[in-house]
This record gives structure tokens, sequence and C-alpha cells, in this order.
């Protein structure tokens, strides 16, 4: 009965999501402006439904109700509660009805609380959202109904892929959803703004916060996918160059120009067509992602789906949206003025130097990322990794933070140089006595690890300096925002530099008693025994390891052997100081009982994932102040609203 009431409100959602399409375009004419005030209950009611459906497939997750295909099929009932919870998203059809769910409550707020827009841009964008939902409805209902019902109920359910029974499952998904899904309510407002030809500060506005959550969502999510795939696949790594990997990072890319872009319109009213463009580009990126790991084109743990109709209708969809949305911008953009403009040494030049930067390493991550698909279709296997992602993508990220170290010191419209070359001293003094050092400390260092490093330091010193000067109690919270974000990708990127400049490897056969030295630590193979957990069981090496001498810690790592679905897997055992990261897994058997394990010793490697929290805390203080300074002028708009009313009375 409950996979039927969830249906049931899915249909009903989609149909809502129809009659929101047709009421909000209707209302944009003269003889329909009538059913413009059903708009905005109509999207509420649709986000509800979404909401209470999404619920019912938790429920029969959580009670393993194995009548319905997709929990015998991606669940089990000995599998431990928070697995049967993440498991609802952790897979195909589940995931999808997470990503309408998100849409269609992102519509209710939107609906709800956004007052700043012009009526008729409001209706067109609300629209416009019901339109993109309407595809993922057809999506699910048509090709991937996660309530569908088996003949007979299954006596026992396939289990979830062992490699995504991690606690990170519960959260790496539903970040990114949300960070996808906030791009496609930016899209629709860029959508709304180009239909009524209403482009400016009040659209920017509007779009804002949402562009700006994303990007929290987006960074969140990232930076979590990170690390999850570095302790979980027992390779070492922090990021592969995987293709589902750049799914995720090209739209955080494009979200990265766009609210900086939709920042300069809203303050400066400059920018327009940047902005509008970007925010059809952001979406898109998220499609192209969505169409990698469902169209049955990418072999991955990240993928979802292997069935190649799928993939077609969401390659029809991608198709409709951004091509119609292209279409219109097309056909628009005579319509869009210019906008203020600015000098070319100030605070917006900073920003679209920045914004050309970032559409470039969009563009190379985009080409290294299909290349390879493209070549395949024609029986030619081609492989690209980091020999080409990293320089290509360092010939216009370097530029990119040497100007993200000077545009917060600029003034808008214009500035002269000369008034911020003193404070550019202080960091570029910073990163060359850094360069000096890593050249006397370690002459063999590469060059790329080499600039990231220095680079990283003389940005952290420039990332501080906008607050020089300040009263700090009444710096506005979005200039905190900056500065942490800011100081988070140093943070980052001194973790990467380091990590790739200073590890170390070790793979030895090791007896129990036998010590080995990796960089500054001594870890000794204490014991091998056998373990169960709730639906696995796993040899477990107890290791001790000490550094340079000192007392010796206890690390465990795991080689796990599930049965549902058979797979084994390798847990990784890590210890942190406040220097680095000691890493170790454990391997097969080898002869003479000695086990394989392969130790690494990662200098601050943990300040990539430290920085990515970082970036997410700046990015979440700017909401804050935003969303309170919009607030404060609401109600200030309001009671001017009501003075006039009583004065008119």
């Amino acid at each position: 009965m409950i996979a039927e009431l969830g249906l049931a409100m899915l249909w009903l959602a989609a149909a809502l999501a129809l009659l929101q399409l047709a009421a909000g375009a209707f209302a944009l004419s003269a003889r329909g402006r009538e059913l413009g005030g059903i708009v905005r209950p109509v999207a509420v009611v649709q986000g509800v439904l979404c909401a209470l459906s999404f619920f019912a497939l938790i429920v029969l997750f959580l009670r393993t109700d194995l009548s319905v295909k997709l929990v015998a099929t991606n669940s089990h009932s000995l599998k431990p509660f928070v697995y049967k919870l993440a498991g609802t998203w952790g897979n195909h059809e589940g995931s999808m009805l997470l990503w309408v769910t998100v849409m269609g409550l992102a519509g209710s707020f939107v609906a709800l609380f956004e007052r700043r827009l012009r009526e008729a841009t409001m209706l067109a964008t609300l629209a416009g959202q019901a339109f993109v939902s309407i595809g993922f409805y057809a999506f699910l209902l048509f090709s991937s109904n996660p309530f569908e019902r088996l003949p007979e109920p299954a006596a026992e359910g396939n289990g979830l892929n062992p490699l995504l029974q991690d606690i990170g499952l519960a959260f790496h998904p539903p970040t990114l959803y949300l960070g996808y899904v906030g791009l496609s309510v930016a899209f629709s407002f860029a959508i709304g703004a180009l239909i009524t030809r209403d482009v400016g500060p009040a659209f920017a506005r509007a779009m804002r916060p949402w562009v700006l959550g994303a990007w929290i969502f987006l960074s969140l999510g990232i930076t979590a996918g990170s690390y999850w795939a570095y302790y979980e696949l027992g390779w070492g790594g922090w990021w592969f160059w995987d293709p589902v990997e750049n799914a995720s990072l090209m739209p955080w890319l494009a979200a990265t120009a766009l609210l900086h872009s939709a920042s300069v319109l809203a303050a400066r009213n400059a920018l327009r067509a940047w902005t509008v463009m970007l925010g059809v580009v952001a979406f898109s990126m998220s499609m192209i992602g969505t169409f990698l790991v469902r169209s049955g084109i990418l072999t991955s743990v990240h993928a979802f789906a292997v069935d190649p109709e799928r993939g077609s209708f969401i390659l029809a969809l991608l198709a409709i949206y951004i091509g119609g949305a292209l279409a219109l911008f097309a056909t628009r953009a005579s319509t869009i003025t210019e906008g203020a403009r600015f000098a070319p040494v100030s605070r917006e030049s900073a920003l679209v130097v920045n914004n050309v930067a970032l559409s470039a390493i969009l563009g190379i991550v985009l080409v290294g990322t299909l290349y390879p698909l493209l070549t395949e279709a024609f029986d030619e296997k081609v492989s690209v990794g980091p020999p080409y992602f990293n320089p290509m993508g360092a010939i216009f990220f370097v530029p990119m933070l040497v100007v993200m170290a000077i545009g917060p010191m600029l003034r808008w419209r214009g500035d002269r140089a000369a008034r911020v070359s003193g404070k550019l001293a202080i960091p570029a003094l910073a990163a060359a006595a850094t360069a000096l050092g890593l050249v006397a400390l370690a002459p063999t260092i590469k060059p790329m690890p080499f600039l990231g490093i220095a680079l990283a330091v003389g940005l952290a010193v420039a990332s501080v300096l906008p607050l020089v000067g300040r009263e700090l109690k009444r710096t506005p919270l979005p200039t905190w925002g900056m500065v942490v974000a800011h100081f988070g990708i140093a943070v980052a990127l001194f973790g990467v530099g380091s990590d790739s400049a200073f590890s170390t490897e070790k793979l030895v056969a090791s007896r129990v008693g036998e010590t080995h030295a990796v960089g500054p630590w001594q870890v000794t193979l204490s014991d091998i025994e056998p373990v169960a957990g709730p639906n696995w069981t796993a040899i477990e090496a107890t290791m001790a390891a000490s550094h340079a001498g000192g007392a010796a810690s206890e690390l465990h790592s795991q080689s796990r052997n599930f049965t549902s679905p058979p797979l084994v897997t390798s847990e990784s055992a890590l210890l942190t100081r406040w220097n680095g990261q000691l890493y170790a897994v454990l391997g097969e058997e080898a002869d003479d009982q000695r086990w394989q394990l392969r130790l690494w010793w990662k200098p601050f490697v943990p300040m990539i994932w430290y920085g990515g929290l970082l970036i997410g805390l700046g990015g979440l203080l700017a909401l804050i102040g935003r969303v309170a300074h919009d607030v404060r002028r609401l109600r200030a708009e309001g009671k001017i609203a009501y003075r006039r009313q009583r004065q008119g009375r």
C-alpha cells in the first residue's frame, strides 16, 4: 500500500507541474492573468507531494519491503539501519526521486519566499522550473519507476554495493544533489528573466542566494566525496580525474563563475549577459554529469545505471533544456543591455579575468572527460589523466590565483594600481620566502607542487588583507565569507602541493612482528586475526605505529568479504597528526605467512579537506549575511509601504 501511495503522489506532483507550467505561461498573456494567482500555491503543493513520495520510499527501504523491486535489488534484511536509509538514494531510481524531490521543494521555497522580482518574471521563473521538473517526472514514471512491484516478493534482497556501504553515502550524494538542483533554480531564474526581458540587479539578487547555496553544497559534496574515495578505495589518492568526479567538478567551476558574476550584477549592474549565460552553462554541466552517470557509457562505482535507453532519455532532456535555453538566449541577447561600465583596474575586471579562467578550466575538464568517450565510439581507447589535466589546468589556474589575491583589495568601478601595490608586497614576500625555503630544503621538488605551495602561502596572506583597517565587529558577513573561502582555497592548495611533493609510499610483504619504516614512522605488524561485522567477515591487521621514536599508536586495517553481493574491499587505517597522515592498507596473504602491506606517509594531506570545509563555511557566512540583509531590506520596505498606506487614508 505504501508503494502505491508513493507512486500516486508522484503522479499527482507531475500533474501539478503540468498545471504550474500551463498556468504560468498563460498568466504572462493578457487573457490569462487571472491564472497567475494559482501558480505559487500549486508549486508549494507539488513540492509537498514530492517530499511525501520520497518519504514513502524511505519507509519501504527501512522496512525492507522485498515486494518492491528497487528494495529487493538494492537492500538486504541484515544490512545496518544507516545503510538501509542511505540505500534509498544509493541507486538509480531512488537518487532520481531524491533529485525531483529537492527540485520540487526548491520550487516551493521560491514560490513562498521570493518577493523581489516583478510578478511576471516570477511567474516565468516558476513556469521554467515546472518545465524542467516535468522532464524528470516523465523520466521517473515511464523509465525508472522506484515503486515497481515484483510479481512475487523476493526471499531476500541483493544488498547494496559494498563500496557504498559507508557513512559517506549518507552525506555525499544528497549534498551534491542539493547543489545540482540549486543550479536548476538559477537556470529557471535565467529563463524567466530572458522571457520577460528583466535582466537586472533585482534578478541577480533573487538568484544569488540559490547560486550561493548550490555552491556551498557542491563544495561540501565534492570535499566529502574526495575524502570518502581516499579512505574507502585504499589507493591512497584523493582525486583520480575519474569522469564522474569531473562531472561534479564541472558544475562547481561554472557555479563559482556564476556566483561572482551575479554578485557584480547585483551590486554594480554589470555583466548582465555573462550572468545569464553562466546560469544556463552551470545547469548544463549538471545535466551532462547526470547523463554520464546514468547513460551506461561509464563503468564506475559512481555509475547508477547501465541502461542505454535511460541515457537516451536524459540526452533528449539535455537537448531540449539546454538547446532551448541557448536558442532563447540567442534571440534575446540583443535586448540585454551592456550595463554599467568599469575601468580595467577595478574589482569587476578582476572578477571578469577569474571568470574567463574558470570557464577555460571548465572547457579543459569537459574536453578531457568527453574525448575518451568520443574515441571509444570509434573503437579507439584513449586514457586522459593527470598528464593532461594538471598542466593544462595550471595554465589558467596559476594566473587566476594571482588575480584572486589582488581582486578583493581593488575598488569597484575603478582604482589605481599604485594604491594597492604596498599591500600586495606582503603576500608577494610571503610567497617568495616560501619559494626560497623550498629551494633550500627540497631542491628536487617538481615545478607544479613548488608553484602550488608558494602560491598557497601568498594567497593565504592576501586573503586576510581585506580585513586590515576594518572594525572587525562591524565587518559584513559576506566580507568574512569571502575571506574564509579564499583562505580555504589556500589551505586546500597547500595540502595538495605538500601531498604531491613529499608523500612517501612503501609496499612490503610482512610477517607478524616485523617493523617497516615509511617517512618518519616505524610501523610494526602486531597481529592478524579474523573478525565479523553485521553483514561481512574480515581479516584484520593490527599495527603499532610510532612517530620519530615516540609512543606507539594502534591502527587497524581490514580486508572485508561481503557475501550479498559478493565483493572483497579494503578498509584503510588512518593516523592523523598536525603535520600529516599515516595511511595503511592490508592486502592479500603472500608466501610464507607474510601479508602485503601498503604504507604511505602523506605530509599535510588533511589540509585538502580542511580547506574544503573552510570554503563551505565561507559560503555559509556569505549566505547568512545576504539573507539577513535582504530580510532587513524587505522589512524596511514593508514599513514604508504601511506608512504610505496609513497616510493615504
